[in-house]
C-alpha cells in the first residue's frame, strides 16, 4: 500500500510546502550542487565541525532515553516525522499518512538506507516502535499511551488503544527514532553505526567524547562537513572557554555568567520553551500539606532570580508555559491556590544539579528566599547523572528543574503528563491528584487546534492549583558559534544543531 505523499487533513499552503519538502529530499543529491561543492569554500570537504555540549551521555546514547536527542541534534538518527517552526508535523522517513479512527497509516520513504548498509522497510519502522512502546520504561513521549504497530505492505500502521489525535507528532521525538536491526541484538539500544541521518555515529568514548562521520549514502544528498567531534563538558565556564580558545566551533548551553565574556557577535539567545521550575514533593514530607507548599510559593521571588542570577536573560514565569508559546499568556486565568500556613522552621532539602551553571546559584537564592519565610533549609547539589534517580525517587522535599515543556511532540499536553499525571514517568513532585489527572486526559484526547490548547491551559491550571510546582522563570537559549561556522541551527526545541549544511570555513 502506498499513500499520497503528502498530510491529511491539510491547508492549501500546508500542503504546498509539503510537496515541497518531499520534492527537495526525494533521494540523494547527484551533482553536489545542493551540498555547496564548487562554491570555493570548499564546505563539502572542508573542516570537521567541533562541538562542545553540556551533559554527558547517561544511558550510553540509547534513543530510548533523553540521549535520543544528541543524536538528533548530531543528524545522527531520523525520525518517521518532523515539526515545523509552528510545531505542525511533517514528513521525514515518513513520506505522508492518513488516520483513520485509532488507527494511523503512515507511507515509508524508499531509497533510504541505514548506516550500516541495510535498507530502511516497513518491518525496520515496526522493530523499533515496538521496542520503544514495550520498553521499560516508555519514552516519555508514549507516556500514557497504549499503541500497537504492524506493516502493511510498504506501509506501517499505528494503533492506539484510545484514539489519539496526537500521534504523528508523538513520532516526532527523537526518543522514537529508527535504527537498523544491529541496534538492538543486545539488552541495551546501540545506535553506533545504526542511524539514517547525514552523520553516523563511529565512537562513543564513554561520557567523554563522540566522533561522528559523514554518511555519503544519506537519502537527503551529502552533509557539507566530513564530520562532527563532540566532547562532552558539563563546567559551563569550562565550555565557554572552549570557544575563546578556539577549542570549540559551536558551544550549547553557554552559561549567563559567561555570555557578557564572549564577543557579541559569536552569542545567539532565543527565547525557548524551558522553565526553571521549583518541584514539591506532595507525597512525602513537609510539602505534603498544601498549605505549606503555598507557603513556599508566597515566598519565591522569580524576578529577584533572574535579575541577579540570570543578569536579566529570562522571563518572569506566569505559569508553566512560556513567551516561547505566545497563545498561553491570552488564555491563562489565575489559579485557585490554598491558604498558606506559617512554616514554623520546617526542615526541608532542595535538589538540584550544576551541569546548567545557573541553577546551584537559584537553589542559593531560594534557600534565603525560603529561610526569610520560616523554612529550614538544606541544599544537595550534584552532576545530573547522579541526581536524577534520587529525584524520581522522591528523595528531596524539593527539586529545582530546568524542564523543557515541548521538547518531545511539541505540544506541552505530553510534558504535563509526564510531569504531573499519577502515572507520569517523570512526576518528580509525586503528585496524585484526581483533577489534574481528569483535565490532563481531556486535554490529551482533544484534537489539535484551539480547543486543545484550551484545554492546555486547563490542566496548567489544575496544576499550578495544587502548588505541586513553583514556576519561576522560562530561558534563553544561548549558543556561542565561532566565526567560521555556516549554517548552524539555533534550535529552541533543542532538537536541531548540526545539519547537512552546516560546515566550517
Amino acid at each position: 500500500m502506498r499513500l499520497p505523499t503528502r498530510l491529511l487533513p491539510l491547508s492549501a499552503a500546508t500542503a504546498a510546502s509539503t510537496l515541497l519538502l518531499t520534492g527537495c529530499f526525494s533521494g540523494p543529491a547527484t551533482d553536489g550542487s545542493s551540498n555547496g561543492e564548487g562554491d570555493g569554500n570548499g564546505a563539502a570537504d572542508g573542516k570537521r565541525v567541533r562541538v562542545a555540549m553540556m551533559n554527558p551521555p547517561r544511558s550510553g546514547l540509547s534513543p530510548l532515553s533523553d540521549d535520543a536527542f544528541k543524536l538528533s541534534r548530531w543528524s545522527a538518527a531520523e525520525t518517521l516525522v518532523t515539526l515545523d517552526a509552528d510545531g505542525d508535523a511533517e514528513p521525514a522517513l515518513a513520506t505522508g499518512w492518513q488516520q483513520d479512527g485509532r488507527t494511523w497509516t503512515f507511507g515509508i520513504r524508499e531509497g533510504v538506507t541505514f548506516h550500516d548498509g541495510t535498507r530502511l522497510t516497513a518491518e525496520s519502522v515496526v522493530r523499533s516502535l515496538t521496542r520503544a512502546a514495550t520498553a521499560s520504561p516508555k519514552p516519555r513521549i508514549l507516556d500514557g499511551v497504549e499503541l500497537t504497530v504492524r506493516a502493511d505492505g510498504d506501509s506501517v500502521t499505528v494503533t492506539t488503544a484510545d484514539e489519539d489525535p496526537l500521534v504523528p507528532q508523538r513520532l516526532s521525538s527523537p526518543q522514537l527514532s529508527i535504527l537498523a536491526a544491529k541496534a538492538y541484538r543486545g539488552k541495551t539500544v546501540s545506535p553506533v553505526g545504526a542511524g539514517t541521518g547525514p552523520f553516523e555515529l563511529t565512537k562513543v568514548n564513554g561520557t567523554s567524547s563522540a566522533t561522528l562521520d559523514r554518511y555519503d549514502g544519506y537519502w537527503g544528498g551529502r552533509a557539507k562537513s566530513p564530520g562532527i567531534d563532540v566532547k562532552f563538558v558539563p563546567d559551563g565556564t569550562a565550555r565557554a572557554a572552549t570557544l575563546r580558545s578556539g577549542e570549540a566551533d559551536i558551544v550549547e548551553a553557554v552559561p549567563v555568567s559567561q555570555a557578557a565574556l564572549l564577543d557579541e557577535e559569536l552569542v545567539t539567545e532565543v527565547p525557548m520553551p524551558r522553565t526553571n521550575t521549583l518541584y514539591l514533593n506532595t507525597a512525602d514530607g513537609p510539602f505534603e500539606d498544601a498549605a505549606l507548599r503555598a507557603a513556599a510559593r508566597e515566598a519565591v521571588d522569580a524576578e529577584s532570580i533572574v535579575k541577579g542570577v540570570y543578569e536579566g536573560r529570562a522571563d518572569v514565569a506566569k505559569g508553566l508555559l512560556g513567551p516561547a508559546l505566545p497563545w498561553a499568556a491570552g488564555l491563562r486565568k489565575p489559579a485557585e491556590r490554598v491558604k498558606s500556613a506559617a512554616p514554623e522552621g520546617k526542615k526541608i532539602t532542595i535538589g538540584t544539579f550544576t551541569d546548567r551553571a545557573e541553577l546551584p546559584e537559584v537553589a542559593q537564592a531560594l534557600q534565603q528566599q525560603l529561610q526569610k519565610a520560616g523554612f529550614e533549609v538544606k541544599l544537595d547539589v550534584r552532576e545530573y547523572a547522579n541526581i536524577e534517580s534520587d529525584a524520581l525517587a522522591g528523595e528531596f522535599d524539593a527539586f529545582i528543574l530546568s524542564r523543557a515543556t515541548i521538547l518531545d511532540s511539541g505540544d506541552p499536553a505530553a510534558y504535563l503528563y509526564s510531569d504531573f499525571a499519577a502515572e507520569g514517568s517523570f512526576n518528580i513532585s509525586q503528585l496524585s491528584d484526581e483533577k489534574v489527572d481528569a483535565a490532563l486526559d481531556k486535554a490529551a484526547g482533544t484534537r489539535t487546534g484551539d480547543a486543545r490548547r484550551r484545554s492546555v491551559i486547563d490542566a496548567e491550571a489544575a496544576v499550578l492549583a495544587t502548588d505541586a510546582a513553583i514556576p519561576m522563570l522560562h530561558e534563553r537559549v544561548i549558543q556561542g558559534d565561532a566565526a567560521g561556522v555556516v549554517d548552524v541551527e539555533h534550535d529552541p526545541r533543542e532538537r536541531a544543531l548540526v545539519t547537512a549544511d552546516t560546515y566550517v570555513k
